[in-house]
């Protein structure tokens, strides 16, 4: 895996290293710590020094769509390893079984180097089958991943020792999307929301602690791609649901 589309440079990362004093915020989750894609740090750069900023190391990994969380000195990324001589899709959009391994991978943000690895087996059958889409999500001594496939699972942030998982695809009549499962976790309260499929409902909460299934909701025949976010309004706290039959605002302790 040495092509360099397969680099993480953290290039749009760097500038959180310019001054090897400083001590950037976390970016525990998709879109920061709340969600909304708002660096609420002081002191940033207005701008990048003349030839961009300093790239301070990279590390070849698998491919994959995903984006990384960064919690105190650690990098949490996903990626996906084909297996060798595995076939290969006519067309980004043909779908086929393809064998392989998806990753769970814990860097030290200092250098890059490996702090742990874990992989489990995971053969992909959607189009675009690179690797995984969805952003890992960290809370205190727990990283949560969602592969591709639906593999939703639970580790410790120490040493990637799986705690518990959950498959969204596959069974009870849910199936993997066309693009695959794609909606990075959200941990509201004591609950792990994601975005699944099955004819009970597209969009699943589990306990964070456990895994043990809280509430389906929003019948649907797809899940789309759209990650969830939880609000303020109205006077309420409102889970924001977007899929393909509509957008919808549902209670997040309860689904309904």
């Amino acid at each position: 895996m040495n092509n360099p589309r397969h680099l993480l440079s953290l290039a749009t990362l760097a500038f959180l290293l310019l001054a090897p004093s400083a001590r950037a915020d976390d970016w525990p989750q998709w879109l920061g710590p709340q969600r909304d894609g708002v660096w609420r740090e002081t002191g940033i750069l207005e701008k990048f020094p003349e030839g961009g900023p300093k790239i301070r190391w990279r590390v070849p990994v698998g491919a994959g769509y995903s984006s990384p969380a960064v919690v105190g000195n650690r990098v949490y990324l996903t990626d996906r390893v084909a297996k060798p001589g595995a076939p290969k899709a006519p067309s980004p959009f043909a779908r086929i079984s393809t064998p392989g391994v998806e990753r769970v991978l814990c860097l030290d943000a200092a250098d890059g180097k490996t702090v742990w690895s874990q992989e489990y087996p995971c053969d992909y059958t959607m189009s675009y089958n690179a690797g995984p889409r969805a952003a890992p999500v960290i809370e205190g001594e727990r990283v949560y991943t969602l592969g591709a496939e639906g593999d939703l699972q639970c580790r410790d942030a120490k040493s990637g020792k799986l705690i518990w998982q959950q498959h969204l695809g596959g069974e009870n009549g849910a199936h993997t999307p066309m693009w695959g499962f794609a909606a990075s976790p959200l941990i509201e309260g004591d609950k792990l929301i994601t975005l699944g499929s099955g004819p009970e409902g597209v969009a699943v909460a589990f306990n964070k602690e456990t895994g043990a299934p809280l509430w389906k909701a929003l019948p649907a025949k797809e899940p789309g791609y759209c990650a969830p976010i939880v609000i303020e309004a109205g006077g309420k706290r409102q889970l924001i649901v977007f899929h393909p039959e509509g957008l919808n605002s549902l209670d997040p302790d309860t689904g309904k």
